[in-house]
């Protein structure tokens, strides 16, 4: 299944396959979620907690939904029908949010539509882990991202040229992201084959026992305090188009600020996996958070639009050097018969400090200001880089 040549071609065909269905997918919703803060705001007349509450509560139920698909993927001993499952309910949401006509509308269609992500993230990534070789899963985690990330860089553009051709009708942008979304459905249950459980392995019982995860040891438990420090301080990217909108970019324009993160997340992602799978993945964290931390501080402090928009490219430059390590090395960390359970807990981990994250983002700049919000962040993405110093005797030691 995994070729010779090195690079590029030593990605497995399922997990090319699962980027362009990513590609597809975040297309669809990086059209929404472009315009989704504006839309709230100006439109419902929502207030930016009720955002960040939004944002907040969406991501950390796709997080908890992971949990619960990566142990039944687990004990299943399949993933494909759950990660079918969770990109199909995901499309079937894109129609509420332009029928939306109060906030509460576009609450229930995002706590939907994470529902679905979550249903697929963890047996997703699970699987990639399956179908890779474990000296290539930087490059196969790197390449999914990077698609999933070229998506994110085109739904906002689409968003841009349909709102400057429909004269600012957000709702009609909304109607066509429902176009790839169901293309990104067709794309699974045509392209993505299962992995067999090898053979004898024991299946895990649902619910997953502690016994069984008591087996990820220490590492595991390194990598969970680092990310979660992380999540805290990178909370949703809403606040990124608010921010923008703050300095003057019109409601028109304002998805350009997520074209700019996701370009610098698009281009950084597949080379940053790569390398760490021949530099080890520890030091490249490290160098994330260190972007992540400049990139608040940008946020925060630089007057005018050219500032903020360069702190929105650090911000993805710092997405490419982090996520698809943290993805690598929960594969690293796992052993096979729980490694759908292993992506769970970290999702989980990662949403709750999401959670806490966006509402926290959403308070202070209501009570304080835009400025208060990045500050934050910049202090817990401090944090976050002491914490990897401070945890690194009991890192996973393949990690670097």
């Amino acid at each position: 299944m995994t070729l010779d040549r090195p690079g590029l071609r030593r990605v497995p065909r399922g997990v090319v396959v699962l980027g362009l269905v990513s590609l597809c997918m975040d297309l669809s919703s990086e059209m929404i979620h472009a315009l989704l803060p504006v839309f709230l705001v100006s439109t419902l007349g929502a207030s930016v907690l009720t955002v960040g509450w939004i944002e907040g509560v969406a991501e950390a139920t796709a997080s908890v939904a992971k949990l619960f698909s990566g142990v039944l993927s687990d004990a299943w001993g399949r993933r494909k029908p759950l990660v079918a499952l969770g990109y199909a309910l995901a499309a079937a949401t894109k129609p509420l949010f332009p029928l939306a006509t109060a906030p509460a509308h576009v609450f229930a269609a995002r706590f939907v539509d994470r529902v679905g992500k979550g249903l697929r993230g963890a047996p997703r990534d699970a699987l990639i882990a399956d179908l890779t070789p474990a000296a290539s899963r930087g490059a196969s985690y790197g390449l999914r991202q990077a698609l999933d990330t070229l998506g994110a860089v085109g739904g906002p553009l689409l968003a841009v040229g349909l709102m400057a051709a429909s004269a600012g009708d957000v709702r009609f942008v909304f109607w066509v992201a429902a176009i790839p979304a169901l293309a990104a459905v067709l794309l699974v249950l045509a392209g993505v084959e299962d992995v067999a459980p090898e053979p004898g392995r024991r299946l895990l019982h649902a619910p997953i026992r502690r016994a069984e995860l008591s087996a990820l040891g220490r590492p595991f438990a390194a990598l969970l305090v680092v990310a979660a420090l992380g999540s805290l301080a990178r909370f949703s990217d809403a606040f990124l188009v608010l921010r923008a909108l703050d300095a003057g970019l019109s409601a028109t324009l304002v998805p350009l600020a997520l074209v700019s993160m996701n370009v610098a997340y698009a281009a950084s992602s597949y080379p940053a996996g790569a390398l760490s799978d021949r530099l080890g993945r520890r030091a490249l964290l490290g160098v994330g958070l260190g972007v992540l931390a400049v990139a608040v501080l940008i946020l925060a402090l630089a007057p005018g639009l050219a500032g903020v928009l360069a702190g929105v490219a650090l911000w993805g430059l710092h997405l490419g050097l982090t996520q698809g390590l943290f993805a690598a090395l929960v594969a690293d960390a796992a052993p096979p018969g729980v490694r759908g359970s292993a992506f769970g807990v970290f999702h989980l981990t990662t949403g709750a400090a999401t959670l806490a994250a966006s509402v926290l983002a959403g308070a202070l700049w209501d009570g304080l200001g835009p400025d208060a919000t990045f500050l934050a962040g910049a202090a817990l993405a401090a944090l976050a880089a002491c914490a990897l110093v401070l945890v690194r005797s009991a890192w996973p030691q393949s990690a670097g």
